[in-house]
C-alpha cells in the first residue's frame, strides 16, 4: 500500500519522476555504447528508409507519416536520422555515427546487450518495489542527442493505455547529462492532470500514417526544473509527467538508453497507438 512506501516511492508518486544515481555501473554503460558502435558500423540503410527524425509536429507527421518505416519499427532495430546529414541521393555527408538521431524500437528484444540490461535483476527488483505485477516491455530506444531539442511532451500521448497511469519510462544516462549537453527537464507533479493530446494511427487512405488529436497545452517554462544526472544514473518517468530536453549546446554527446514498461494487469493497450505488438514480438514480460 501507499502507506508502506519507501521515501523514494513517495517522491516518485509526488513528482512523477525519480532520479536514482549510480544505478548502472560504468562498465554496463560502456558495454551499451560499444554495442551501439558495432550496430552503427554494420548499419545498411536502404535509401528509401532514410527519413529524418523530427520533434516538431508537422515535420514529424510529414517525415514519419510518409513512410511506414517508423510505423513498423516496433518489432525491429531501425535507424532514425538527424536532418540535413544526407544528400538527395541518400549518401551521408558526415561520418555515419554522427548522422543517427536514435535507434529503435526493439533493442530490448533482439540485441543481447540491451536485452540483458532491460531485464537485469536490479531492474526487475525495482519493478517489484514499484508494485508492478505483470510489467511488459513495450519499446526501447538508444538516443544519441547530438543536437536537437525535444519539445515538452507526455509519453502517454504516444503510448496510450486504458486506464492511464500504466506506462513507466526507464531513462539511463550512458554519459553525464548536464544542462549544457541536453539533460531532461520536468514539471514536478504534472502527471496528475491526464493528457490532452494523442498521436494515433491515421485512417487508411490518409496522407500521413499518424496524426495528432486533441490540443497541445501551453507550458510555463518557469515550471520546468532540470535533472542533470551522472553516467549510470536512472530516471524513472511516469507516463503522464511533462518533460523536455533543450538543445545540446556543448561539444560533448549525451547518449542514453531508454525503455518503456506497461503494467499489463487490468490494462488495455490502445489499438490506435502507432506501436503495436506483433505475432513475431508480443510485448515480453519484464520479469524473467
Amino acid at each position: 500500500t501507499r502507506g508502506e512506501q519507501s521515501p523514494c516511492l513517495f517522491q516518485f508518486h509526488k513528482d512523477g519522476f525519480l532520479v536514482l544515481e549510480r544505478f548502472f555501473s560504468a562498465e554496463e554503460c560502456d558495454s551499451m555504447r560499444k554495442q551501439i558502435q558495432r550496430i552503427v558500423a554494420e548499419m545498411e540503410v536502404p535509401p528509401h528508409c532514410r527519413i529524418a527524425f523530427s520533434t516538431r509536429q508537422e515535420e514529424q507527421l510529414q517525415q514519419q507519416g510518409s513512410s511506414d518505416y517508423f510505423l513498423t519499427s516496433g518489432d525491429k532495430i531501425r535507424f532514425f536520422f538527424e536532418k540535413g546529414v544526407m544528400d538527395e541521393k541518400g549518401n551521408f555527408l558526415i561520418p555515419k555515427e554522427k548522422c543517427v538521431s536514435k535507434i529503435g524500437h526493439a533493442l530490448h528484444a533482439y540485441d543481447p546487450v540491451f536485452k540483458q540490461i532491460t531485464h537485469s535483476p536490479k531492474v526487475q527488483e525495482l519493478g517489484r518495489k514499484l508494485g508492478l505485477e505483470r510489467p511488459v516491455v513495450v519499446q526501447s530506444m538508444y538516443i544519441f542527442k547530438s543536437l536537437l531539442a525535444v519539445t515538452p511532451h507526455q509519453d502517454a500521448s504516444f503510448l496510450h493505455t486504458e486506464p492511464l497511469g500504466r506506462i513507466l519510462g526507464f531513462w539511463i544516462a550512458l554519459e553525464d547529462a548536464t544542462q549544457e549537453n541536453g539533460c531532461l527537464w520536468f514539471i514536478p507533479g504534472s502527471h496528475t492532470n491526464g493528457i490532452t493530446r494523442r498521436m494515433v494511427r491515421a485512417a487508411s487512405g490518409a496522407s500521413t500514417c499518424v496524426e495528432f488529436v486533441g490540443s497541445e497545452p501551453a507550458y510555463d517554462d518557469k515550471q520546468f526544473i532540470p535533472l542533470p544526472i551522472n553516467k549510470g544514473g536512472l530516471i524513472l518517468i511516469h507516463g503522464e509527467v511533462v518533460h523536455k530536453s533543450e538543445l545540446n549546446s556543448s561539444e560533448s554527446s549525451r547518449h542514453a538508453f531508454t525503455f518503456h514498461v506497461m503494467e499489463a494487469k487490468g490494462t488495455t493497450w490502445s489499438k490506435e497507438n502507432w506501436l503495436q505488438p506483433t505475432p513475431e514480438l508480443p510485448f515480453p514480460s519484464l520479469y524473467t
